[in-house]
């Protein structure tokens, strides 16, 4: 079973070499790394290629259209399809997604379409960042689940895995969100077309190299697209 973890990134220099050993050292039968550069003046696909020729493990896929999380995510899941994944794992390259959880990620499609890595059930944990930030996590997360009427404790986890079946399902050349935004567009139309929602329990831990990509703008973008959606399905817009 073909299984491709889909990094998108964006100057992760630092970082990238370090993951590509981690989740290298995991031992998951026939599993391999996309990473999906959005054209970064760090030479992050470079440290890719690099680490590639050495260890004949990782790839890069480098975007030069208009960049994203967003515009990457999808570029990255449309790859992974036509390279024939069977599942697919979605993580961030500064180590806040732990690749530790992913066989916990993968072992859970066997019962699900879809798994997130959840900080908000028994055994998740959230505790390594500002407590500010840890409250607009928890508002944001309320607001999602009430907008979307979904039980998930973590709606805004990008962590997470696929069975290739549910991407297809996913439809995701069709996604619209240029930004981080798209993990809860992805989210809303799981649970629109009734996938299988699963979550295993991870613990957040804030970045160490880099600096974080996530601003304002890109927060406020996003609970401007869960109302979109929501308005779009009970108008008759469809997802």
């Amino acid at each position: 079973m073909k299984t491709l973890v889909v990094v998108p990134t964006y100057d992760e220099c630092e970082n990238v070499g370090p993951l590509l050993d981690e989740i290298r050292k995991l031992g998951v039968p026939d599993l391999d790394v996309l990473v999906v550069d959005d054209a970064s003046p760090d030479g992050t696909a470079e440290r890719v290629r690099e680490y590639a020729r050495r260890n004949g493990f990782g790839d890069v896929l480098l975007r030069e259209g208009e960049k994203g999380r967003g515009h990457a995510g999808r570029e990255g899941f449309l790859a992974a399809l036509d390279r024939g994944a069977d599942r697919i794992v979605e993580m961030d390259a500064d180590f806040s997604h732990d690749p530790r959880y992913i066989p916990s990620l993968l072992s859970g499609l066997d019962d699900h379409d879809v798994m997130l890595g959840s900080r908000f059930v028994h055994g998740g944990s959230d505790t390594d960042r500002a407590l500010w930030r840890r409250w607009l996590t928890t508002a944001a997360n309320a607001y999602i689940r009430l907008v979307f009427g979904i039980g998930v404790r973590d709606a805004n986890s990008g962590f997470r895995s696929y069975r290739r079946e549910a991407l297809l399902r996913l439809d995701p050349k069709s996604l619209r969100s240029p930004g981080p935004a798209i993990v809860q567009e992805i989210l809303f139309r799981a649970h629109r077309r009734g996938l299988r929602v699963g979550e295993v329990p991870v613990v957040f831990s804030d970045r160490v190299r880099g600096d974080s990509k996530l601003g304002w703008w890109q927060l406020w973008q996003g609970y401007v697209t869960v109302l979109r959606l929501r308005a779009r399905e009970l108008f008759g817009g469809g997802s």
